[in-house]
């Protein structure tokens, strides 16, 4: 079996849009008669950041037998001056005194339910006590 030189050729294969007979779905638009677009870009609010999530503890040692609620791991994305901010108005909320040591929230007074409420209000998710 003897094979000729034109038999062993490929054959291309045309692959142009006019060529195979797909036109451009885009092709019969019009700008014409749109209406204009607004001057200025639309301002839309920010989404709402995620605040995750943070756990509380009932402490006691060395505080001379007073106790505090302590509230810790923040997420990273949160500064430690949001933390403090955080804290001043828990403090309001929970009618007690407290101190941010840290990346923590110290809260006087055995009242975790109400240091529960405040953070869940916030927008954290809250475990822990």
């Amino acid at each position: 079996m003897n094979l000729s030189e034109d038999s062993m050729k490929k054959t291309r294969i045309e692959t142009s849009a006019s060529a195979i007979g797909i036109q451009s779905p885009f092709a019969a638009l019009r700008i014409e008669g749109l209406p204009e677009g607004p001057a200025e870009p639309i301002q839309r609010p920010l989404p709402p950041t995620k605040l995750g999530r943070v756990v509380l503890r009932r402490e006691k040692s060395e505080r001379g037998g007073k106790t505090v609620v302590v509230v810790s791991d923040f997420a990273a994305h949160i500064s430690e001056i949001e933390i403090a901010e955080f804290a001043r108005k828990a403090r309001h909320s929970c009618g007690c005194g407290g101190t941010v040591r840290g990346r923590e929230i110290e809260l006087q007074g055995d009242n975790p339910a109400q240091v529960r409420a405040f953070f869940e209000k916030a927008g954290f998710r809250v475990a822990g006590v």
